[in-house]
């Protein structure tokens, strides 16, 4: 990148001339009257300085846009030299929730490690909505997503599907009515959720039932919103929790009932009622998403094979344990 866009791009990152010329190395008014310079070759100015921060002019949101396009070019250059120079190397920055990385990832993360230890793996955690934003900068590079929202504006290799099912406190008295629906744990690891006779429930049925929802942000959190709109009610919420395990173990524990994923369930949850619920919604098709650019690294590309490899073998091998 450029000299001059250098200078303006830390300008507009740190908001201030001052602080980007301590960050650049460089004196204040040395900075000032480059700045100046680039303004007056353009014949507008890049910035207002009647703001504090420095905010962009229309002009400088455009200048800042084609330094991001110049840095892209030059991360995919970067990438395609490094893995001509050094095959079976790389890094990947990898996007997940903490449902993804407590419960999908690790056994997938290890393998692959061992297969290509020269590949190098940063993990970040937080909700899917700031995942994909961090996407969008190419702060990452790869998450996943199930929310359609996001998905057309990405690149994108389908990755796995979850069944969103209820988990009820065995005390609650709803389970008394459904006896002939409720699922145990065995029978949510043996995969009957994927068979035809598997019983399905509305969730109308559960109008009096309290709930521990997640909170904005979370795909279950919306998708649950969702669910209740579906069957014509409002949820009784005892609590909204920013993780989807701790709202398991408080579930597990009868302190209200919850949505989960089935591939969070074993054999400890046995504490639960389980149900199918009669809902399009209740399944959730998982995309790996990539930033939309002319070439992806090899590091990224043997990854998305392993993983869509990997996911269907271990999903097999635990049903075929039961």
């Amino acid at each position: 990148m450029q000299q001059e866009m250098k200078y303006v791009y830390q300008v507009y990152l740190d908001g201030s001339i001052s602080k980007a010329a301590e960050h650049l190395y460089i004196t204040q008014p040395a900075l000032s009257i480059s700045i100046q310079k680039i303004e007056s070759a353009l014949g507008m100015p890049l910035f207002d300085r009647g703001t504090r921060p420095l905010t962009l002019t229309q002009a400088g949101e455009i200048y800042i846009e084609t330094i991001r396009q110049t840095l892209y070019l030059e991360q995919e250059m970067e990438q395609q030299m490094e893995d001509i120079r050094k095959l079976n190397s790389g890094n990947i920055r990898i996007g997940g929730s903490h449902y993804l990385n407590a419960y999908i990832l690790p056994e997938i993360l290890t393998g692959f490690n061992r297969k290509y230890p020269g590949i190098r793996l940063q993990l970040v955690e937080a909700s899917s909505a700031e995942l994909a934003g961090m996407l969008s900068e190419r702060e990452l590079d790869l998450t996943f997503n199930c929310d359609p929202e996001f998905l057309m504006n990405f690149e994108r290799y389908p990755a796995f599907y979850d069944q969103v099912i209820l988990a009820v406190p065995k005390d609650d008295p709803v389970n008394d009515e459904l006896s002939s629906a409720a699922l145990s744990a065995r029978d949510i690891i043996g995969g009957i959720l994927n068979r035809e006779d598997c019983p399905l429930v509305s969730l109308d049925y559960f109008r009096d039932v309290e709930f521990l929802l997640l909170s904005k942000g979370n795909n279950l959190h919306d998708r649950s919103r969702k669910l209740f709109e579906e069957a014509g009610f409002e949820p009784r919420v005892k609590m909204e929790l920013a993780q989807l395990a701790t709202a398991f173990h408080l579930a597990d524990h009868a302190m209200a009932a919850t949505f989960v994923s089935d591939r969070l369930v074993t054999a400890e949850y046995d504490h639960l009622c389980y149900y199918k619920l009669k809902s399009e919604l209740a399944t959730r098709m998982f995309y790996i998403l990539l930033p939309r650019r002319k070439y992806t690294s090899f590091a990224v590309r043997e990854f998305i094979k392993y993983f869509t490899g990997k996911i269907s073998e271990i999903g097999h091998r635990i049903s075929s344990v039961l």
